[in-house]
């Protein structure tokens, strides 16, 4: 009987590499190693935690990604702070000359008449090209240029007067905070300090995503621009979220939005919620409601639901009530979404409140999570 020799074929079922040549072999290896990344891959997909921050505009939610970059360890480096330093720059020439402008048309006296040099300058101050090489933002030389204008304007009392009636124009809620640390701001040597950098105030344009990871668990924390003209992206950021931190500025409901200066903010943050909480691919996410307040404030005490909008007149019961602001936002679901509407109240600008906050919220989601991965 003659000898029996496998084939090529049969050889390489039991010994697969023996008959390879060098370039099938290193083939083979790398295709196990684009394996082994895809199955990587899939695992972490399946671990990662997603977590879409939507608000409308100014409700918090850059500040809330500043924050929990604080808190899971990366602070803010030297070239970060100089940014910061520009756009804070930016927030007080642009808050001084809402000032001026709402003193005008409100036909507020000036308290000093000799300070409307210094409002001419500040309104004929270039935006466009002061900025255009600062991405938007100021540079500190342009900055010490206005800064004498801006100290006579913010002593002055007509510019106080303008700014005791804020509710009825738009202007950043952090304006106060650094025209009244003008002294600390004009020194030479001046790098914004973790306080500063919460308040600092810059439109979110596009997607910014930041990733931690808690107890081996990874999160993507993504934070969409709130302005109108931003808010068809949301949509863009709906795949694979796990949950929604839905922000809401709580101690805005007395101000005009930038968007539509006759809306009131806190009615534009109710309507903008009604799309996110009824809709069917959020049936299984956890929508998390996150009432924020920079700095505790008196005027709580002086408003009524029905001062707010015509939306909010079924009550008169006061603004300070936390259980009824959010009844308001309840309503906005339709009767058969029954998964719970979770709400906490935080003060944006205080690390450690914000920090025990987020530790429930996280233990929330994660439980949510784990739910429904226990359901595929």
């Amino acid at each position: 009987m003659a000898d029996f020799l496998p084939s090529r074929s049969v050889l390489s079922v039991f010994f697969p590499n023996c008959l390879l040549t060098s370039g099938e072999a290193e083939q083979l290896r790398k295709s196990r190693e684009i394996d082994k990344c895809i199955n990587r891959d899939k695992t972490y997909v399946k671990r990662l935690v997603k977590i879409l921050l939507l608000g409308a505009g100014e409700s918090g939610k850059s500040t809330f990604l500043k924050q929990m970059r604080i808190i899971h360890g990366q602070d803010f480096d030297q070239k970060a702070k100089e940014d910061f330093r520009a756009t804070i720059f930016s927030n007080v020439i642009k808050g001084i000359r809402v000032l001026v402008d709402a003193r005008e048309k409100l036909h507020i006296s000036w308290g000093n008449p000799s300070n409307q040099r210094h409002g001419d300058t500040m309104m004929a101050f270039d935006t466009r090209s002061a900025m255009a090489h600062g991405h938007g933002m100021v540079e500190p030389k342009v900055f010490q240029h206005y800064l004498p204008s801006i100290r006579a304007l913010w002593a002055d009392q007509g510019i106080q007067s303008a700014y005791d009636r804020r509710r009825e124009f738009q202007l950043g809620e952090s304006v106060k905070y650094f025209l009244d640390n003008l002294e600390k701001l004009g020194q030479s040597d001046y790098l914004p300090s973790q306080q500063d950098i919460l308040l600092a105030r810059k439109p979110t344009k596009g997607i910014h995503e930041y990733n931690f990871e808690i107890k081996n668990v990874p999160f993507k924390m993504v934070d969409v621009g709130g302005q109108r003209s931003e808010r068809r992206r949301w949509f863009e950021c709906f795949d694979s979220v796990t949950s929604i931190l839905f922000l809401v500025s709580s101690s805005e409901y007395d101000q005009v939005s930038d968007g539509g200066r006759q809306t009131n903010r806190l009615s534009e943050s109710s309507t903008s919620s009604r799309p996110i909480v009824n809709n069917r691919v959020f049936s299984n996410v956890s929508i998390i409601l996150f009432l924020t307040r920079r700095t505790p404030g008196e005027k709580v005490k002086q408003y009524r639901f029905k001062d707010i909008s015509p939306e909010f007149s079924v009550t008169h019961q006061p603004v300070e009530r936390p259980g009824l602001l959010v009844e308001c936002f309840r309503k906005k679901r339709r009767e058969q979404q029954q998964k719970p509407l979770y709400h906490h109240f935080t003060t944006a600008i205080n690390t450690e409140n914000i920090r025990l906050v987020f530790r429930d919220v996280k233990d929330t989601i994660l439980h949510d999570n784990l739910k429904q991965l226990m359901l595929q």
